[in-house]
């Protein structure tokens, strides 16, 4: 009996949640960049009982609030001119706090998880990895970052699709995913800044470029929330500057001023604590005092400082000691955590 009633909770807030997003579909406008996106799709009686029918299916998979955005406000996953429609439901826990986000941002969300055409779980497994999924969303893409056959698995944007072919009829796909394509950071969201949403390299030169959804994702995860905000905000311009990187070391502090403020600067203190390889901390310790490291700021390197004093094991970059050594490793790319910011000759002292 306990065990039955330790989330009796989890109803009503999924129900509060549903309510919401719901409300909020139908009754804001879409965001000014959008204001010449399609109108809303006349439903025939044909599509309209093939949307109840995917609703049910959700509904039964635990999908509770896609389920019912797709009831409510069936725009949102068709357009006028394109009837084909593959959804990837987020997981309700996943989503319990979205109503804590601007309604903009929630309707972009969902758009950003609805590609204009059949897909199901048979197709995704005969594409190839980095293959790109064009959505709603204009001019952003997810990718297809990893595909197991054997296992039948497929991970769009690094998430795994949980739950694939929960519905599958007409024109309609849906699959289920356990979180959403893109790292959200629900703090100092502004309308002007609609693109937050970071679409992953996809394509022919998908593999040489590092994993950033991830690693915004595991600074998040990992206490560095400051730092993931500013890389996710300046995030843009690498990937055109850089071409070539397939690897980097990211030296992240726990704490980076002006972080939700897109500027120059704020791009080059991001680019200032990015090197464009991987660099263990065994590495690191390996370099001899006074050893330059060049990053994503080509005009500025790093030095090693060496041990601090009365330490044998601590290691200083440019005077900042590396408290949180290899916090997170991957092939492409690595995190250490340092105790402060590497500060730039121009910025105040303040910083």
């Amino acid at each position: 009996m306990a065990k039955s009633c330790s989330h009796w909770w989890h109803a009503p807030v999924y129900f509060t949640v549903s309510i919401a997003l719901a409300f909020i579909a139908i009754s804001t406008p879409l965001h000014s960049d959008l204001k010449n996106a399609s109108s809303p799709l006349p439903l025939n009686s044909i599509t309209h009982h093939l949307l109840s029918n995917a609703s049910r299916a959700l509904r039964r998979s635990g999908f509770t609030v896609t389920a019912t955005l797709l009831q409510v406000s069936p725009e949102l996953f068709l357009t006028s001119h394109e009837v084909h429609s593959t959804i990837f439901a987020i997981k309700d826990s996943a989503i319990s706090n979205f109503s804590l986000l601007p309604p903009w941002l929630l309707k972009h969300l969902f758009q950003y998880h609805t590609s204009p055409s059949k897909i199901s779980m048979r197709d995704l497994l005969e594409k190839s990895p980095g293959s790109c999924l064009s959505t709603l969303l204009e001019n952003k893409k997810l990718a297809i970052t990893k595909i197991d056959p054997k296992q039948r698995l497929v991970e769009i944007n690094h998430m795994l699709v949980s739950h694939p072919d929960v519905f599958l009829g007409g024109p309609i796909s849906v699959h289920g995913v356990l979180g959403p394509f893109s790292p959200l950071i629900p703090q100092n969201f502004q309308e002007s800044q609609w693109g937050f949403i970071q679409t992953p390299i996809c394509g022919s030169n998908s593999r040489n470029f590092p994993e950033w959804p991830e690693i915004i994702r595991m600074l998040s995860s990992n206490g560095f929330v400051s730092f993931a905000v500013g890389l996710h905000t300046v995030l843009g311009g690498v990937p055109q500057d850089f071409t070539n990187l397939s690897s980097v070391t990211v030296f992240a502090p726990p704490d980076l001023a002006l972080a939700a403020s897109p500027s120059p600067l704020l791009d080059r203190i991001v680019r200032f604590h990015i090197l464009p390889r991987r660099f263990s901390y065994i590495e690191l310790a390996t370099l001899t005092r006074k050893s330059k490291i060049g990053t994503l700021l080509p005009d500025r390197d790093l030095e090693v400082t060496g041990r601090l004093k009365n330490s044998s094991r601590v290691l200083a970059i440019n005077g900042v000691e590396v408290l949180a050594p290899d916090v997170f490793s991957s092939k492409k790319f690595i995190i250490h955590g340092i105790s402060r910011a590497f500060k730039l000759g121009e910025l105040p002292d303040a910083f």
